[in-house]
């Protein structure tokens, strides 16, 4: 029996197991980033992703077997965090690796002696699953482990056959489980019960290759794939509960318990819930910036938006009325920089990110209340789910707050509809976070098996010679296409340059004897360029010879837009600040596009700078120097890496000399010169933190400046002004606009307060109040209304006035107006307004003296004002 387990760290647990690995011939890899290489998946979510070209067969691997601990992100089961013992956004994941060369014994083997002999876990208490017609792997566990059979579980393909996808890589698995309870006897053994067992080491045993009819036949190189879960075996070793109150995250949760002014130990479950929420999401926060991304409304950025916003939501359900996310990320970061040191090295970026995301979610919390004003305004029954979802989702409205201030207009809230736009959500990010797909796609499944990578010979030629490789058509592979088919062409060795870091794809012709192929775009699948085009004569055939030749103009524009792009980060890392980078691109024929980090907006004055910089080095001549050379010498001469960018050892460097120096595997001019000219169209902010300037650069300068001419004409002939009068002129034209429409408004408020002075007489007595129900001439606007009863309120005294207007012909106004002895009656105008506004189909709401409303029936106007008058007389008698 091994010894009882002692208490690890979690830091302890990750060395633990690397050092076991390593001493058995494994070499130790750090952690990929949380953005894959791989472009069909938004974030890191496997251990195993990083290595997948390897069990592709797509590229070699540098190390016959080896052991990483990968940070991983996974958001399909989100609203799960913090309810479970378990689940989780951000994880570690400790895995061991074998390509080609070892296998089940060994993996096997290894992983019991971890467990039972490097974290001392008793042998009683483990209990392990296998596929159910592993016989192989259940012999093992038996014979060579020694482990009773009715403690070995057979299980199914859902959860013991690991498959890459519908075709591909796939293979049986075998899982460790540990017992919280091993008292309740093994004919109580239920490995679905997680209250007693938790599954913390997973070996997959990848040995299959499953074809699109569904037959498995054995690999080539067997491999080996595992994981262990970092954050369950610090619960089991450190003896609590569950996954949050480990040494990994648990003091998070205390930092945040104390900004909180509340103790963890003493919380309510719901509590508990929040606190937990905050210490999971924050460390995903963390990494995810310190890996390169900015919040936004796309892809991974939302992804991280999304959880910087659930952390702010939680904290507020917990009492924190303050900025927070920043303050609680140094916790988080100090937990985590002994094994990730970028975080340190990320600081103020996460920390300044953090910043400006939570203060821009407490700004969309108000547009939230204010949407959902709208949407009380205009819902006649109740809130629509899809409507209270877009609060959640969107706003960051807690489903129960949307529900409290709904129910104080008299609505509900349809939560089967919510459930149902939550549950799409959930399918959605499911699709986006947790499909691994080691296929390549389509029909180019069944060609890479015998079709090599492409060989591109654009940076030295434009036109080349070559036999037809495949010809795909609707997908499928075909072996001729006739005029007029859109055909997807691979050749073994092309001049077209397929679209990647930003510039996109060449335009150009195949031609042959008696066939020619307009080529469109050219993009890269797993190192396979595929042509995308149409045959505009002939028949294009499979083996046949083509010339294969780009359109050299649109190339020239290309790389002159390109290469002004790296022009524009050197300028703006060298007037603006030396801390931007590139955050994405665009490298059309006609245009440019740079993204880049930087908090603010650049100064017109800055824009005109960088503008005038660019221009001056393309004056200067400045020729390229393009060279291969290893990565690390590439950085130590000052070569700028696009930040989260993969590079292999050899990689190409794009220099001009004095300017600039990146890595790059685009094309470029041959000096500056050849780019003309240079000149920005636009810039603006995309993302929190993210700029974009737009530019256009060589021949299209003068497209741009042609139209801009046009326009110029137009209007000075329009104004009858010169064209540099024209600024003056449409200013002057704006102010006159804005002059007009104050003085329209003035008079219609004007005319609303002497329409109001009017009604006074017509107030009515209740009591001691004094009440006044009226309706305004048409075309009186919701803000003179709202002047209107304040005015005759404070004229009255004790009492309520409610007014009405039709604005225009499909709307309805509504205001209500209570003193605060009409409150004390218990009428409060908020919910009197929204009730009188569901009759003219619409509704509203406000504050107890003062409340608008609207509607979209003026037809029922005055049955509503009649409605109103009497709730008023009941509520105020006696």
């Amino acid at each position: 029996m091994a010894s009882s387990p002692e208490f690890l760290t979690g830091a302890q647990i990750r060395e633990k197991f690397l050092d076991f690995y390593a001493k058995r011939g494994h070499q130790i890899l750090p952690s990929a980033s949380l953005i894959p290489e791989d472009p069909t998946v938004l974030l890191t979510i496997a251990g195993m992703l990083p290595f997948k070209p390897i069990f592709l067969g797509q590229r070699s691997p540098d190390f016959p077997r080896a052991t990483t601990s990968q940070k991983c992100i996974r958001t399909n089961d989100i609203e799960n965090v913090g309810r479970t013992a378990r689940h989780h956004t951000f994880f570690e994941m400790l895995g061991n690796f074998s390509f080609g060369d070892y296998f089940k014994k060994e993996a096997i083997a290894w992983a019991w002696e971890l467990s039972t002999k490097v974290f001392n876990l008793p042998p009683e208490r483990l209990v392990v699953s296998v596929f159910r017609e592993d016989d192989e792997a259940f012999g093992i566990w038996r014979d060579d482990i020694g482990i009773p059979a009715h403690r070995i579980q057979r299980m199914g393909e859902k959860d013991n056959f690991w498959a890459s996808g519908p075709t591909g890589p796939c293979g049986p698995c075998s899982e460790i489980y540990y017992d919280f309870h091993p008292d309740k006897g093994d004919a109580a053994i239920d490995l679905e019960d997680d209250t007693r067992f938790i599954e913390f080491y997973n070996l997959v045993f990848m040995q299959y290759n499953r074809d699109a009819e569904g037959n498995l036949t054995p690999l080539q190189n067997q491999n080996i794939d595992t994981g262990l879960g970092l954050e369950r075996m610090a619960q089991i070793l450190q003896k609590v509960p569950n996954n949050y109150e480990t040494d990994l995250i648990f003091p998070i949760i205390e930092a945040a318990a104390k900004i909180a002014g509340i103790r963890y130990g003493d919380s309510d479950d719901r509590t508990k819930v929040s606190l937990k929420v905050v210490g999971d999401h924050l460390r995903a926060v963390i990494h995810t910036i310190a890996d390169g991304v900015s919040a936004s409304n796309l892809g991974r950025g939302y992804v991280l938006r999304r959880l910087i916003r659930r952390v702010v939501r939680h904290g507020r359900l917990i009492g924190i009325s303050r900025p927070f996310t920043a303050e609680l990320a140094e916790t988080a970061i100090a937990l985590s920089e002994s094994a990730y040191p970028n975080v340190r090295e990320r600081e103020a970026t996460i920390k300044g990110e953090l910043e400006r995301e939570e203060s821009r979610f407490l700004e969309t919390l108000e547009r939230g209340e204010k949407l959902l004003s709208e949407i009380l305004a205009s819902q006649p029954a109740q809130i629509s789910g899809r409507d209270a979802f877009v609060l959640y989702d969107t706003y960051g409205f807690p489903l129960e707050l949307t529900q409290e201030i709904a129910e104080e207009s008299g609505l509900s809230v349809d939560l089967a509809g919510f459930e149902a736009a939550m549950e799409e959500q959930r399918q959605r990010s499911q699709a986006a976070h947790e499909t691994i797909d080691l296929t390549v796609q389509g029909s180019l499944d069944k060609l890479a098996e015998h079709i090599h990578p492409t060989e591109f010979l654009g940076y030295s030629e434009v036109q080349s010679t070559v036999n037809v490789e495949a010809v795909l058509v609707k997908g499928q592979s075909v072996e001729e296409a006739e005029t007029g088919s859109e055909v997807q062409v691979i050749l073994p060795k092309t001049p077209f340059y397929a679209e990647s870091g930003g510039q996109i794809g060449d335009r150009g012709y195949l031609s042959g004897e008696s066939v020619v192929v307009r080529i469109e775009d050219v993009k890269k699948e797993s190192d396979i360029f595929v042509h995308f085009g149409r045959v505009e004569r002939g028949i294009l055939r499979v083996g046949e010879p083509v010339s294969a030749q780009i359109d050299r103009a649109c190339r020239r524009r290309a790389q002159a837009n390109h290469s002004a792009t790296h022009l524009l980060q050197a300028a703006l890392k060298k007037l603006v600040d030396d801390s931007i980078s590139q955050a994405g691109s665009l490298v059309a024929f006609d245009r440019l596009r740079f993204d880049f980090n930087c908090p603010r907006a650049l100064t017109p004055e800055e824009l005109q700078q960088v503008e005038d910089q660019i221009n001056t080095w393309i004056a200067e001549a400045h020729e390229a120097q393009i060279a291969v050379m290893p990565l690390a010498e590439a950085k130590a001469k000052g070569a700028i890496a696009m930040f989260g960018e993969k590079y292999g050892e050899q990689v190409r460097t794009i220099d001009f000399p004095g300017v600039s120096m990146e890595l790059c595997g685009g094309t470029h001019v041959r000096n500056t010169a050849e780019i003309g000219a240079f000149k920005i169209v636009s810039e603006t902010g995309v993302a929190s933190g993210i700029r974009r300037i737009e530019a256009v650069a060589g021949p299209s300068v003068l497209d741009y400046l042609e139209v801009r001419d046009r326009v110029v004409r137009d209007l000075s002939e329009r104004f009858k002004v010169k064209p540099d009068e024209i600024p003056d002129r449409i200013t002057n034209l704006q102010n006159e606009l804005k002059a007009t429409q104050k003085e329209l408004d003035a008079v219609k408020a004007q005319l609303a307060i002497a329409q109001s002075d009017q009604l006074v007489s017509q107030a009515e007595s209740v009591g001691e109040f004094e009440i006044l129900v009226a309706q305004l001439d048409d075309g009186v606007e919701p803000d003179a209304l709202k002047t209107a009863a304040e005015r005759l309120l404070a004229k009255l005294g004790k009492g309520a006035v409610v007014l009405a207007s039709v604005p225009t012909p499909e709307k309805v106004s509504l205001i209500a107006a209570f003193s605060k002895e009409v409150n004390a009656k218990g009428l409060q105008a908020g919910k009197f307004i929204g009730q009188i506004a569901k009759l003219c189909g619409g509704g509203g709401g406000g504050r107890p003296n003062l409340a608008q409303a609207g509607g979209r029936d003026p037809s029922q106007l005055k049955a509503a004002l009649d409605s109103a008058k009497a709730q008023l007389v009941e509520g105020l008698k006696g």
